[in-house]
């Protein structure tokens, strides 16, 4: 299917591996103009390299930005200007799960994951929301079913994806017709040194048991799969839909409502 998305201009955060560098892959395969950013490491620029090498040295590039500082937005938002001119889609899918198992984390902790998770989406779209208004533009959040339905996941992660769903929902009220918004809530996704490979690293027998167990198509999902999600909510084939979370898990929170 083509999405007419060549040439459109695309700002991923959280892309240095992963779920957004798999969604910088989908938007490059459509013909997309890509700018990949992270807090910076080598593996950022590593992966830059390669997606040049395979969709064009023009198509892409990186930045490192700490998406929690306005001070590194407003530096990237300079640089995206100056490169580009203007922007049409904003992923912003900077976020963590690790945290800590109390039911209620203490202060610094819930501060250090709220940062990262909840405030560096809002911080993204403080910066960017007004860029998208003038292109008429996409703004798409990478939440998670933990923010959904109480899984067993950190309390504190939780919470801030919700409160990323509930940002949505508002803003994608108030800023239509001009910007579309929605979400993606991915489930369990498997990535070599994501967080699932490190539990199966440790106690193999016990992750397959509840993949088997609690997800219907009884498999993790792929961050391709994220991917291809990305490209359909911010093409054209869904210019009616803003204001939405798109489930990916499998089938794993059916029922839980």
């Amino acid at each position: 299917m083509n999405l007419d998305l060549e040439n459109k201009n695309v700002l991923i955060t959280g892309a240095s591996r992963g779920i957004g560098l798999a969604i910088a892959s989908s938007f490059l395969a459509e013909g997309a103009k890509v700018c990949i950013v992270s807090r910076g490491s080598k593996e950022l620029f590593d992966n830059e390299k390669k997606l040049k090498e395979k969709f064009g040295k023009d198509s892409v590039w990186a930045n490192k930005c700490d998406c929690t500082k306005n001070e590194d937005l407003e530096s990237l938002k300079e640089k995206i200007i100056n490169e580009w001119g203007s922007l049409d889609i904003v992923i912003a899918n900077v976020g963590s799960g690790e945290s800590v198992p109390d039911k209620l984390p203490s202060s610094n902790d819930w501060e250090k994951t709220w940062n990262i998770n909840f405030e560096s989406a809002l911080q993204t779209t403080r910066i960017f929301l007004p860029i998208l208004e003038s292109s008429q533009g996409v703004l798409l959040y990478v939440s998670s079913i933990a923010g959904i339905e109480a899984l067993g996941a950190p309390t504190d992660y939780s919470t801030a994806k919700t409160a990323v769903m509930s940002l949505a929902k508002n803003l994608a009220r108030k800023s239509a017709p001009d910007v579309r918004v929605n979400v993606l809530a991915p489930g369990n996704i498997f990535f070599e040194n994501g967080s699932w490979d490190k539990k199966i690293k440790k106690d193999k027998k016990s992750v397959n048991e509840m993949i088997s167990s609690k997800v219907p198509m009884k498999r993790f999902g792929t961050p391709e799969e994220v991917g291809d999600a990305a490209v359909f909510l911010c093409s054209d084939k869904a210019k009616f839909i803003t204001g939405t979370t798109l489930v990916i898990d499998g089938g794993q929170t059916i029922g839980l409502a």
